[in-house]
C-alpha cells in the first residue's frame, strides 16, 4: 500500500502537478474544516469536532460566516456537497448523514450508510462519499442507496486516507489525509491520474500542530476556479496548477 504521506514512487504513472496561488483570502482558524463547496457564487463549509461542528455560508473575500446551523454535540461533522438545491453533510462515526435546504439550512432529511462518514462530492448523477480507506462510495442522491463502489490505486497500490472530495470536469480531486497531497482520481477505474503537491501552502505559524491539515477543496465552475484550505487555517487559497507527466 502507498503511504501517500511520503514521496510518491518515481514509477508512479500519475501526473506531477505544482501549484501557483493566484489569491490569498482570510479563513475562520477555528474552523475545523471538513467539507468545502463554491456553488453559483456561494462559498459552503462544513467543520469538524463534537460541540464545534457546523455548516456554514462564508464570504469569500472577507472569511465572514454569513449563516451557520450547528450540529448536535454527539455528531462530528465531515464532508459536504451541494446538490441541485440541497446542502448534504456527512457526520464521522455516528453513519448518519443530514440533508438541509440550501437557502434557509432547514433540516429536510437525514439518511444512514455502513461505513464512516469523511468526503463528500457528486458528479451530476451519484453523490461520491470517501471513508478513509482506498474505496470511493458512489450513492443515489434521492436514496442514497450505494450504486457502485471503487477502489483507489496508484501503479496497482492502494491509495488510502482518502478525505475531502471534489468533483471537477471528470475526475474526483481527493485529500489524502496527513499529507500535503490532492489525489486526481478516475471516477471510472479509480486509477490515480495526477498528484498535486501543496507543500509549503501551509503557514508556518501552525505548522506544530498536527491537527492543522491540508483538508477542503472547492471549484468554481462558473470561473473556473480552483480553492484550496486545511483545518485550522487561517488562510483559504485560489490556485492553479500545472501538471507534467
Amino acid at each position: 500500500m502507498i503511504d501517500s504521506a511520503s514521496e510518491i514512487s518515481p514509477f508512479s504513472q500519475a501526473e506531477s502537478c505544482s501549484y501557483q496561488i493566484v489569491n490569498t483570502y482570510p479563513h475562520d482558524e477555528n474552523a475545523f474544516t471538513q467539507g468545502l463547496v463554491y456553488s453559483d457564487g456561494e462559498l459552503y463549509e462544513g467543520t469538524g469536532l463534537n460541540g464545534l461542528s457546523s455548516l456554514r455560508r462564508v464570504d469569500l473575500e472577507t472569511g465572514t460566516v454569513l449563516q451557520s446551523t450547528d450540529l448536535e454535540d454527539q455528531y462530528f461533522g465531515e464532508g459536504i456537497t451541494v446538490f441541485e438545491d440541497q446542502l448534504i453533510q456527512l457526520t464521522w462515526v455516528s453513519q448518519v448523514g443530514f440533508v438541509y435546504d440550501r437557502e434557509s439550512f432547514e433540516p429536510l432529511q437525514e439518511f444512514t450508510y455502513s461505513t464512516q462518514g469523511w468526503g463528500l462530492t457528486h458528479d451530476g448523477d451519484s453523490l461520491i462519499m470517501s471513508d478513509g480507506s482506498d474505496s470511493l462510495f458512489f450513492l443515489d442522491p434521492e436514496t442514497f442507496e450505494e450504486v457502485k463502489q471503487i477502489s483507489v490505486s496508484d501503479r496497482g497500490e492502494p491509495v488510502d486516507r482518502l478525505n475531502e472530495l471534489e468533483y471537477i470536469d471528470g475526475e474526483i480531486f481527493a485529500n489524502v489525509w496527513l499529507s500535503d497531497r490532492i489525489a486526481r482520481i478516475s471516477p471510472t477505474t479509480g486509477q490515480v491520474l495526477g498528484w498535486i503537491d501543496l507543500s509549503g501552502l501551509r503557514n508556518p505559524s501552525i505548522a506544530a500542530n498536527l491537527d492543522a491539515v491540508l483538508n477542503g477543496i472547492a471549484y468554481d465552475t462558473e470561473e473556473d476556479r480552483l480553492f484550496v484550505t486545511g483545518k485550522l487555517w487561517p488562510e483559504l487559497f485560489e490556485i492553479t496548477i500545472d501538471c507534467t507527466n
